[in-house]
């Protein structure tokens, strides 16, 4: 759990169980930068080199893979990152800092590409510190020292970055900092593809707080409201879980709210005595019943359950 009066929380990085993913990316055309085999494991960070000089081969290859992947575009120099991180203006923009070199990387990047394919509201930006000393002299002001490392961005704003995760904690940074409660995200493993809706609602203000409550105080459904911070690493742990229960539990409202988004967010935790993050206040009728402090995924399962009516046996 992290203390809410720390609000500059460094990101946790909690080992998630790896799984075994395939693309639909055909390698053919990615040439040397993606492995035939898509098999993703929990990756180890590896040290950037510095880059050797582009060949025309070389050169060639990254205009396949702009061609063949255009809704992860491929960043060549510090204007043209700057210039995408300003023209997503309040998008989520997730780049993913590479290397040619690195195993670790090429197993990342089709996991990325499939996430851009459904994610519409997201831009994906893919960097090769070893394609020319323009995208080193980025790494560098970036301060990105080993890869594969993904960092996230609002508002030209770095809000948030990851060092050697698997696809599962991708997914997971992607559905709590994208904002995307009303699209689909979808991926394949193990040649199966996956569909999660994200019916979480998404609180900006005490407003949007007190609307939601209004708006089910008298069908008797059991709110669930996820309270967190933006630099939260178990807040980001556990919004997976909570975008899974709210397609599984439809007799349940599942929301939202982030509370260093602004004042008003800032001031309903302090009224609500919210101290420490992931909270999760369960709210029936109007009133609050309950609350869950951690982020522990069967204890959550537990007390939804418990204020459901089920009784619960530990």
């Amino acid at each position: 759990m992290a203390t809410f009066t720390n609000l500059i929380i460094k990101p946790l990085h909690t080992k998630l169980p790896t799984t075994n993913f395939s693309s639909h990316t055909n390698p053919k055309k990615l040439l040397s930068f993606l492995p035939s085999t898509t098999t993703t494991t929990t990756t180890k960070p590896q040290t950037l080199r510095r880059p050797p000089p582009l060949s025309a081969a070389s050169t060639a290859t990254g205009a396949v893979e702009k061609d063949a992947d255009d809704r992860v575009k491929h960043v060549h120099t510090v204007e043209e990152f700057d210039s995408a991180l300003k023209d997503a203006k309040q998008k989520l923009v997730v780049v993913e800092f590479a290397a040619r070199h690195s195993k670790q990387s090429s197993k990342m990047y089709p996991f990325m590409v499939d996430l851009s394919r459904t994610c519409n509201d997201v831009v994906f930006l893919l960097v090769l510190g070893d394609e020319s000393d323009d995208t080193l002299e980025l790494f560098r002001r970036e301060k990105i020292e080993k890869v594969p490392h993904f960092s996230f961005y609002k508002g030209m704003e770095k809000i948030h970055e990851e060092e050697g995760i698997g696809p599962d904690m991708l997914m997971g940074d992607v559905l709590y900092y994208g904002d995307n409660h009303s699209g689909v995200v979808s991926s394949s493993f193990s040649g199966e593809i996956f569909r999660v809706l994200v019916p979480v609602v998404q609180l900006h203000n005490r407003e949007d707080v007190e609307k939601l409550i209004a708006d089910h105080k008298a069908d008797g459904k059991l709110l669930v409201l996820d309270v967190g911070l933006k630099h939260c690493g178990p807040c980001v742990k556990v919004y997976p879980t909570v975008v899974k229960l709210s397609k599984q539990m439809e007799t349940v409202v599942f929301a939202r709210m982030n509370g260093d988004e602004n004042d008003s967010c800032m001031q309903f935790l302090k009224d609500m005595e919210v101290v420490e993050v992931p909270t999760f206040l369960f709210i029936r009728d109007g009133e609050i019943c309950g609350r869950y402090v951690g982020s522990g995924r069967g204890e959550l399962i537990g007390e939804i359950l418990r204020y459901q009516g089920v009784r619960v046996t530990y």
